[in-house]
C-alpha cells in the first residue's frame, strides 16, 4: 500500500470513528439530556471531521453530523406519496371519564367481547401539539422526512428536519433495511418564550403559539429559518417497514424498540387496563399538564396488542383501535376592563390586562400579560374590547388578540407612563428596544429584592448566606428597605427570623462585614446598572480609577471606555445622576464599603500595561485550586494584564490546573503547553 493510499485509509477509518462518536454524544445531549463531554470537546471532534471531509470529499456521507447544514434553499416543497397512509385519529369530545368509557365499550363491541371477558390492555400516550412527521430510514440512514399532508401525500421537508438535533441521521443498533418512524415535531415552551423574547427585543413580530411556529419552521423553503427556532421531536409509531424479523407484538414494545434505535420517545406513556385505567391516565396527565415543558391538548389511547389492532382495522380514514381524548380548551373570550403597568424585579415595565374573570385551561383568569407597548399596539386592543385569552401550561396568560367588533365609543390608545409607578423615577426606552424600564434601580421598591440578590451574588460582593428566601424575609418583614440597611443588621434581629439560628445569623453578619472590603470593579457590578456586566465594570474602574470621577463623567467621557457606546453610556449616566441613587451610594460608603482607588491615567498608560507581569499572555483555568476560587484566580490574572480563555489552543501560554482537572489538562499536555499549579500561578503573578 502506497503512502497516499495509507493516508486515505487512515482518514476513512478516523472519519467513521468520528461519526460514531459524534452520533453518540449528540444522542446523549439532545435525547437523553445527559451530555458526557463539554461542548468545546464536541466542537473539536466536529471540526476534525469537517477537516477530513474537506480534504477527502468522497468520505462525506449522508449520515455525517456535518450534513446538518443551515442555509439550504429549495425552489418548492416536493410531494411525497406515503407508502402507508398517515391517518388521523378520531377525537373523543367528552373531556370527562365518560370519554374513556365510551372508547373502551366501542372497542369491546367491535371485538365481540362479553361483559365478563378480561379487561383490554391499552397504551396511553400524550397528544402532542405539533406537526406530524414521517422519517424514512434505509439501512439505518435518514433519507427522507415528510409531513402528513392529506394523509396520502405529504411534503418533503428533509432539509429542515435534519436540523432537529433529536432526529438521528443514523439509527443505533441493527434496524431493518427499511424503517419509517412517525412522530411529532414540536417546540418546547421555554424555547418558544426565548424565541419571542428575542423577537420583542428586536422589535419584530412575535409568534402566536409553539405549534404554529414549529409547523411554519418545518415548511420553510430556506433551512436558515431553523437557526433560531429550536425544535424537538417525539416518535409515536411506525410507517412502512421491511425486513423487521424481530418486530414487537405490542405498541408499547414498538415504542421501546424505537427508543433503542436512538429516536426519542416521550417517557409519559403507560400500559393501562380497561376504562378505569384510561380514565386514571387522563386525570393524572390533566393534573400534570401545566408542569410539562411542552403543549399537549389531550391524550391518545391505543389498543396495545398489534394483532388486535389488525382485527379491529379502520373505518374510513380512522383506526378503530385508537382515539384522542382531549382536555378542556385553553382559549376563551372575555372583556378587557383596564390596562395597568407592573414593574418587574429588573425594572422592566409591563402592561397588564385586567379582565372580566374567565375560566381557561382549568383555572379562572383575571389578568393577562400584554408584554410591551409595541406588542399591545400590534394586537390593536383597547380597554372595553372583547379579547381572546390563552393559557398554556405554566406560561402567564396572554391576550392573543381582539374580537373584530365595532367599538361603540372612542377609546384612546394606551400610553406608557413617563415615570415609574413604584418610585417615580424616570422611565427610559433605549433606541431600537421595545422595553420601557425604571431607572431607579437602587431606590425602586419593586426592584428591591432583585437588587439585594444581585448585590450579594458571587461575582458581585459575594455575601454567602444571603439567598432568595432570606431576602424575601428581610424585605417582607420591613427589616431591609435598601442596600445600606443590610449593613445595619445584627445577629439578634437575624436570629429571630424563621429558619435562621444564631450560628447562621452570626455567619451572615461576618460575611457582611467581610464584603465591605472590595474592589471598585466588583462594587460597580454589584450596583446592577443596566448593561454593566463584569467586563464593563472592570473597564470603568480601570479607566476612571475612582467612584467620584465616574459619577461626574458626562456621556461623552464614558464613551471613551472600551465597548461603551451611546446606549450603555446613557444607561450609566442616567443611573449615576439620579438623586436617590447617589444618596444610596453615599450611604453605602458611610456604612464602611471601601476599595483602593488610583490614578487611572497612570495605570492605563501603555508603559504601565506593558510592565504588567502577565501582559499579552493567555491562561486557561481547569479543576479546583486549593485556596483560590475560579473567579478570584481570574481577577488576579486580569489585574496582572493577562487574559483568561475558556479553551486550550496553541495560543495558550499556560494552563493552571487544580484537583479534578478535566479535558483541558489533557489537551495542554497533548500540545506541550506549560501546566502550573496554584503556587506556580502566584509566582507568575509576582513577576
Amino acid at each position: 500500500m502506497s503512502p497516499t493510499q495509507a493516508q486515505a485509509e487512515q482518514a476513512r477509518a478516523r472519519a467513521a470513528e468520528l461519526r460514531a462518536l459524534l452520533q453518540h454524544h449528540a444522542h446523549r445531549y439532545y435525547v437523553l439530556d445527559a451530555p458526557d463531554i463539554p461542548d468545546a470537546d464536541y466542537d473539536r471532534l466536529f471540526a476534525e471531521l469537517q477537516d477530513i471531509e474537506a480534504q477527502h470529499p468522497a468520505l462525506r456521507t449522508p449520515d455525517s453530523p456535518t450534513q446538518r447544514v443551515i442555509g439550504q434553499v429549495l425552489p418548492g416543497l416536493l410531494p411525497v406519496q406515503h407508502a402507508r397512509p398517515m391517518l388521523s385519529i378520531r377525537t373523543e369530545t367528552d373531556t370527562t371519564a365518560a370519554g374513556a368509557e365510551a372508547f373502551d365499550a366501542r372497542v369491546r363491541r367491535e371485538l365481540g367481547l362479553a361483559a365478563d371477558d378480561p379487561a383490554l390492555s391499552y397504551c396511553a400516550e400524550l397528544k402532542f401539539d405539533g406537526l406530524a412527521i414521517n422519517l424514512r430510514y434505509e439501512d439505518g440512514v435518514l433519507v427522507q422526512a415528510s409531513t402528513r399532508g392529506d394523509g396520502q401525500i405529504g411534503e418533503d421537508v428533509t432539509h429542515n428536519v435534519r436540523m432537529i438535533g433529536q432526529v438521528p441521521l443514523r439509527l443505533f443498533g441493527t434496524p431493518p433495511p427499511l424503517l419509517e418512524i412517525r412522530g411529532e415535531a414540536y417546540m418546547r415552551r421555554d424555547d418558544f418564550e426565548r424565541l419571542n423574547e428575542r423577537q420583542r427585543e428586536q422589535g419584530a413580530k412575535t409568534f402566536i403559539n409553539p405549534r404554529n411556529t414549529a409547523a411554519g419552521a418545518i415548511r420553510q423553503l430556506d433551512s436558515a429559518g431553523m437557526r433560531d427556532k429550536r425544535l424537538s421531536f417525539f416518535a409515536y409509531g411506525l410507517g412502512e417497514v421491511q425486513g423487521y424479523a424481530a418486530a414487537p407484538a405490542t405498541h408499547s414494545g414498538t415504542l421501546a424498540a424505537i427508543a433503542a434505535f436512538g429516536v426519542p420517545v416521550c417517557p409519559e406513556h403507560a400500559v393501562v387496563h380497561g376504562p378505569a385505567g384510561l380514565a386514571a391516565f387522563h386525570e393524572r396527565i390533566s393534573a400534570e399538564r401545566d408542569a410539562l415543558p411542552f403543549d399537549i391538548d389531550g391524550v391518545v389511547y391505543k389498543v396495545d396488542s398489534l394483532e388486535l389492532q389488525r382485527q379491529l382495522g379502520f373505518v374510513t380514514r380512522e383506526p378503530r383501535w385508537a382515539v384522542a381524548h382531549k382536555f378542556p380548551a385553553q382559549e376563551q373570550t372575555t372583556r378587557l376592563l383596564a390596562i395597568e403597568v407592573q414593574v418587574g424585579r429588573t425594572g422592566k415595565l409591563t402592561p397588564v390586562a385586567r379582565l372580566a374573570p374567565v375560566f381557561v385551561g382549568g383555572t379562572t383568569v383575571g389578568n393577562a400579560t400584554l408584554h410591551n407597548l409595541f406588542e399591545l399596539r400590534r394586537k390593536g386592543v383597547r380597554v372595553g374590547d372583547a379579547v381572546i385569552v390563552r393559557r398554556a401550561g405554566d406560561v402567564i396568560p396572554e391576550i392573543v388578540g381582539r374580537i373584530a367588533e365595532p367599538r361603540t365609543r372612542y377609546v384612546p390608545n394606551f400610553r406608557m407612563p413617563a415615570t415609574c409607578p413604584a418610585c417615580a423615577s424616570v422611565v427610559l426606552r433605549e433606541r431600537g428596544s421595545v422595553e420601557h424600564r425604571c431607572s431607579g434601580g437602587l431606590f425602586c421598591p419593586a426592584q428591591r429584592k432583585q437588587a439585594l440578590l444581585h448585590f450579594a451574588s458571587r461575582r458581585a460582593l459575594d455575601i454567602e448566606g444571603l439567598g432568595e428566601k432570606l431576602v424575601d424575609q428581610l424585605v417582607d418583614s420591613g427589616l431591609v428597605k435598601g442596600l445600606p440597611e443590610l449593613y445595619g443588621l445584627d445577629a439578634a434581629r437575624l436570629a429571630a427570623l424563621e429558619r435562621m439560628g444564631q450560628r447562621s445569623a452570626a455567619n451572615l453578619v461576618a460575611m457582611l462585614e467581610r464584603s465591605k472590603a472590595t474592589t471598585l470593579a466588583r462594587f460597580l457590578y454589584a450596583l446592577g446598572i443596566r448593561h454593566v456586566g463584569e467586563a464593563t465594570a472592570r473597564d470603568l474602574a480601570g479607566h476612571f480609577g475612582s467612584l467620584e470621577r465616574l459619577m461626574d463623567a458626562p456621556p461623552e467621557a464614558l464613551q471613551q471606555v472600551p465597548d461603551v457606546g451611546p446606549v450603555v453610556a446613557r444607561s450609566i449616566h442616567t443611573f449615576l445622576t439620579q438623586a436617590h441613587n447617589r444618596e444610596v451610594l453615599q450611604q453605602l460608603r458611610a456604612a464602611g464599603l471601601h476599595w483602593e482607588e488610583h490614578d487611572a491615567r497612570a495605570a492605563s498608560s501603555p508603559q504601565a500595561a506593558a510592565a504588567a507581569p502577565l501582559a499579552g499572555r493567555t491562561l486557561v483555568l481547569t479543576g479546583t485550586l486549593p485556596t483560590l476560587t475560579r473567579d478570584d484566580a481570574k481577577a488576579l490574572i486580569e489585574a496582572a494584564g493577562g487574559k483568561v480563555a475558556g479553551s486550550v489552543s496553541k495560543k495558550t501560554h499556560a494552563v493552571i490546573a487544580g484537583s479534578e482537572a478535566g479535558s483541558k489538562l489533557d489537551k495542554a499536555r497533548e500540545l506541550g503547553i506549560t501546566v502550573l499549579d496554584e503556587d506556580g500561578l502566584r509566582r507568575l503573578l509576582a513577576g
